[in-house]
């Protein structure tokens, strides 16, 4: 069962592969996707492809990880030239609260807070932008965007090439099991993204009005 819902994803080899796993990662950055599908599960994914011969290991990190500098780098323009409407809109006015938290981060650590936003998945879909609306120099924001894109891209998709070649060295029941492995941890890493999302950076729920208990 597992593998028959894995298959589809499993077997992309070859440019449909590098351009599902690129813009996936890009659009995380570029376009606040990160809301609904973090950029580790299409990392992870590029490096089980790459354990079963789909696309070639070094091929997939640089996909991620130059597609994680650009859309980062969008994000950036993106803040810098219409981030104060954006902040307005819909998700982001939901998740008042966690961007203010890390604008407050950006303020205090400046481009360190850049790179430690890549690990985060909330972080790193808001403060590409929130830097492009501060005062950050560009070059400041790349060093930090690179620096980090790059070690978050080779983590993650040697974890997924990793748990890709367990499969690829199992037979029978044992590559099944694995299979299910990769499916777990795809899943796990979506489901904390979730409840991040949801829970640390969303504003406080709306207290009752003052005097509505007991009014009547």
């Amino acid at each position: 069962m597992i593998g028959r819902l894995l298959q589809p994803l499993l077997s992309l080899h070859g440019w449909q592969a590098y351009t599902l796993i690129g813009l996936l990662v890009f659009a995380e950055d570029a376009v606040m996707l990160g809301f609904v599908f973090p950029g580790e599960t299409a990392a992870i994914l590029g490096g089980v492809l790459a354990s079963r011969g789909g696309v070639s290991l070094s091929g997939i990190v640089i996909t991620v990880v130059l597609c994680a500098i650009v859309g980062d780098s969008v994000g950036y323009e993106v803040g810098a030239r219409w981030g104060r409407k954006l902040l307005r809109f819909g998700p982001l006015r939901k998740r008042e609260k966690g961007v203010q938290t890390a604008l407050d981060m950006l303020n205090r650590r400046g481009p360190i807070a850049v790179f430690v936003a890549r690990f985060s998945a909330f972080l790193r879909a808001v403060v590409p932008g929130l830097a492009g609306m501060s005062d950050m120099p560009y070059p400041l924001f790349l060093a930090s965007n690179a620096t980090g894109g790059i070690c978050w891209g080779i983590c993650y998709v040697l974890l997924g090439y990793f748990v890709g070649q367990q499969v690829e060295q199992a037979s029978g029941i044992a590559s099944y099991v694995l299979l299910g492995l990769i499916a777990l941890v795809l899943v796990v890493v979506y489901v904390r993204h979730r409840r991040r999302s949801k829970g640390e950076f969303e504003g406080p729920a709306d207290e009752p009005a003052a005097g509505s208990d007991g009014a009547g």
